[in-house]
């Protein structure tokens, strides 16, 4: 069982100090400051290097490469699904052949469980008339 716990609660810290107009002063003479040289990604790097004929060819032959990929995981899916979908079948066919079988069992069964409750009453019946014979032939003591 899992302990409900309150929330924590955070508050952030009041500035008692105020700031000074020098600070402040400071402050904004960084942020006006150039900065200084910033790095450069991949893309700003291949667009200067790479004209806009090539940059376009490299990306149709990309896209050719990713759809390729596509195609080839939709063709694994498709045949994932083929192979479990025969898999399944056979395991049904098996499934039915069982139950037919149990089924079979089942009826052998109840036909021996009928023909033993009539043996069974047959019997009954027949110790009955025994008993009776035997009472009317024995005298009672």
């Amino acid at each position: 069982m899992m302990a409900t716990q309150n929330p924590v609660l955070y508050q952030l810290p009041v500035l008692e100090e105020t700031i000074s107009p020098s600070e402040i002063h400071q402050l904004l003479s960084l942020l006006d400051s150039k900065p200084t040289t910033r790095p450069t990604s991949s893309s700003e790097t291949n667009r200067s290097v790479y004209s806009s004929e090539e940059r376009r060819r490299r990306r149709m032959i990309s896209n050719r490469e990713s759809a390729r990929r596509s195609r080839w995981r939709k063709k694994k899916h498709q045949e994932d699904l083929a192979s479990e979908s025969s898999r399944l079948k056979l395991t049904n066919r098996e499934l039915e052949n069982q139950l037919s079988t149990l089924t079979q069992h089942c009826h052998w069964l109840q036909r021996d469980s009928n023909q033993l409750l009539s043996e069974s009453i047959y019997l009954q019946h027949r110790l009955a008339g025994l008993h009776e014979i035997l009472a009317t032939t024995m005298p009672l003591q």
